[in-house]
């Protein structure tokens, strides 16, 4: 027995071991009928192993052999003719079984032409385009069986059906086209592609058609090809092309003529970086460097930067080789502009990126750009007629109006900036005084104080809650020294604002500056009845400094007893010490101090005292006019006396206190500083005796009542 006969059996037996393996024995006594025999996969490994490549090996080895029909031999015409019947028959069999399939019929047809039986290979062609004229190979066969024999009119006839029945099929006038081109018809070729044209085809076969012409040498005809290329196709593609076509055949002038076209009749179409590219690469080309460098400034006034990175690199490295410091600069502009442009696009009420905007171009000095970029600005107003909306978009209008008066020297426009940005402002619910001093110092600087002060009443009347027109109002007519213009204003400012504590300071120091101390004097005393004053300390100080500076000691001093009347604050006890002894009365600032030291050892006094102390600022006020008596015995008395007030300076010590919570709860524990005076110790040493004296009585109490509750439960 052979090798592969033993391989084989092995096989046979392996797998029916592996699909049929033998059942366990049965068991001795067990019913057949009621055990179920239980049958266990052997999934230990075969004796014999069979690998993939002996399993392809043998399957190769008994594959068998396809039939071959055997080849016939034809020795006469009657064979011939049988055979051909034959065959015909059973194409004929076919095509009735598979009507639609149009490779059969090909078959049929290719098969009937390799016999030499045109007019039949025609017939089947014919009988398949019956079934199915749509179909764009059948055309193709039927066309190249008839060039492939030379049946040139044949082809021509079929190739014209064609293109009638299906003249979107680009194929059928390539392959129409060529032939004529082949047989040297270029007459023939042209009409076939004019007739193409008129179907206004892709932008491929304009291409076939002036290449055609190309070459054969017609670059007239080429040319006006692309004239009716871009009718159809108007597009940068198409005007590239032909761009490259004119300057391939060095006609310069007609090709910057193209590049002008494009930009001029495509519009934005135009704005890409492949056209002005290479619209600037051929001016570079040319030499000439200016054009250039226009060119591609225009692309970058005109192309979003987000498409135009290349172009940047470009002009970049254009500027670098062909330009000046002052041409690299610009083009660094040129990109920062369309950065910003970008930016605003996404946001235009961007005040900041708008400043940043102005400011480039303020550095360009460009005047119309940087008017224009003023007024995108300022059209973009805020959304609501709030304030805080309204603070940063006012700069704008503020630094258009410097622009206009300092750089532009423009004064009919800077007038017309201001009244604008007034006319905009919505002054019933707020307004900016700094637009109205500003127009009106602009008046001022024009000398024409009459429009200056009219602006200023108008702005009083539409703004009358605004102390910084007042004071601008004000300083403006002082400057003059129109006083009765300045009373008027301080006036009418009191009367609506009869708190501000400023105005009414500022309204005496100029009566004082100009030598009125009894009206000075009166409006300290109105000031000072005020019911509500915002800083009332502010009028008190300005009216004693008015008094010590007209050496009224008497004055002062009934000032200070009036103030010390309605405050008992360290400070004003302070700087009445200070005044007595600053006029050479010692003994009466002593008592001052004594009296003040006295008043504070009372508020301590009358505080809360122990752990829920919580208010600490009598004793740091005390703290405060013991070091100011110290420093004065220190100057006037000497060390001794100046040691007796520093012993009575406290100790400052930390205590710890209990934090609650708005309902009552515990919140915690903070610590604090707090003072101890030495005349205040032996006061909470007694304190502090009571507190324990309190503590046994109320632990005795406790010790008796559990005694008794001990007896009565017995």
């Amino acid at each position: 027995m052979d090798r592969s006969k033993k391989f084989g059996l092995k096989m046979d037996k392996f797998v029916q071991d592996v699909n049929h393996p033998k059942p366990p024995p049965e068991p001795k006594g067990a019913n057949r009928r009621n055990v179920r025999t239980a049958q266990v996969k052997n999934k230990s490994a075969a004796p014999v192993q069979i690998t993939a490549e002996q399993l392809l090996r043998e399957a190769n080895e008994f594959k068998e052999v396809p039939f071959e029909r055997p080849r016939q031999q034809i020795t006469d015409p009657e064979e011939m003719d049988e055979y051909r019947q034959t065959k015909r028959r059973e194409f004929e069999t076919i095509i009735r079984r598979q009507k639609n399939n149009i490779g059969v019929w090909t078959k049929y047809a290719h098969w009937e032409a390799a016999q030499k039986e045109f007019a039949r290979a025609r017939s089947v062609f014919e009988r398949a385009l019956d079934v199915d004229y749509r179909n764009a190979t059948l055309w193709l066969k039927y066309a190249e069986m008839e060039m492939k024999n030379r049946f040139v009119n044949h082809a021509r006839n079929v190739w014209d059906r064609a293109v009638a029945v299906m003249p979107r099929i680009d194929q059928f006038w390539y392959k129409y086209a060529y032939m004529e081109e082949m047989l040297g018809n270029i007459g023939g070729a042209r009409q076939i592609f004019d007739r193409w044209m008129e179907w206004e085809p892709e932008p491929n076969a304009w291409t076939s058609y002036i290449k055609m012409e190309m070459r054969n040498g017609s670059y007239d005809r080429a040319r006006e090809i692309y004239q009716r290329f871009l009718v159809v196709h108007n597009d940068v593609d198409t005007y590239l092309k032909f761009a490259k076509f004119e300057i391939k055949h060095v006609t310069r002038a007609n090709a910057r003529v193209v590049f002008e076209r494009a930009i001029e009749e495509l519009g934005e179409e135009a704005n890409t970086e492949e056209l002005f590219m290479a619209f600037a690469k051929f001016e570079e080309s040319c030499q000439e460097h200016e054009r250039a460098r226009a060119v591609y400034k225009y692309a970058l006034d005109h192309i979003p930067k987000h498409r135009a990175e290349e172009l940047y690199k470009t002009y970049t490295q254009f500027e670098k080789q062909r330009g000046d410091k002052e041409g690299v600069e610009g083009v660094i502009q040129s990109k920062r502009r369309f950065q910003y442009e970008e930016e605003l696009k996404s946001n235009p009420s961007n005040y900041d990126t708008w400043f940043d905007y102005i400011r480039l171009e303020e550095s360009g000095g460009e005047q119309p750009r940087i008017r224009e970029v003023y007024e995108r600005a300022i059209a973009q107003m805020p959304p609501a007629a709030e304030k805080r909306l309204w603070r940063r978009y006012i700069y704008l209008w503020i630094n258009f109006a410097l622009y206009e008066e300092l750089v532009a020297k423009d004064l009919e426009r800077t007038r017309q900036v201001y009244e604008k940005c007034l006319e905009i402002i919505p002054h019933k619910n707020f307004t900016f005084s700094k637009i109205w001093l500003m127009f009106a110092h602009f008046f001022i600087r024009r000398k024409d104080l009459a429009a200056a002060r009219k602006l200023l009443g108008r702005a009083l009347g539409l703004c009358v809650k605004k102390d910084k027109i007042f004071k601008g109002y004000i300083e403006f007519e002082l400057q003059l020294v129109e006083f009765d213009r300045c009373r008027k204003l301080y006036e009418n400012f009191l009367r609506y604002n009869p708190a501000n504590c400023q105005a009414w300071r500022a309204f005496a120091e100029m009566e004082n500056s100009a030598q009125e101390f009894d009206r000075a004097r009166g409006i300290y005393e109105l000031a000072i009845e005020q019911e509500v004053l915002d800083m009332p300390e502010l009028v008190w100080k300005s009216y004693i400094d008015f008094e010590i500076a007209q050496t009224n000691n008497k004055g002062v001093r009934n000032l200070y007893e009036r103030l010390l009347a309605r405050t008992k604050h360290v400070k004003v006890w302070i700087s009445r010490a200070q005044f007595e002894a600053s006029v050479g009365e010692v003994d009466e600032a002593r008592a001052i101090y004594a009296k003040a030291d006295h008043y504070f050892k009372q508020q301590i006094a009358h505080a809360p005292s122990g752990a829920d102390q919580s208010n600490t600022a009598p004793k740091e006020e005390r703290v405060l006019l013991l070091e100011s008596w110290r420093d004065f015995e220190m100057v006037h008395a000497g060390s001794e006396k100046a040691r007796e007030i520093a012993a009575k300076l406290p100790r400052r010590v930390k205590k710890k206190r209990a934090l609650r919570n708005a309902d009552g709860t515990e919140a915690g524990w903070e610590e604090y500083h707090d003072y101890i005076f030495p005349d205040e110790e032996d006061k909470q040493a007694n304190l502090k005796l009571l507190e324990m004296a309190r503590k046994w009585k109320r632990q005795k109490t406790s010790a008796m009542e559990t005694t008794e509750e001990a007896d009565t439960n017995m």
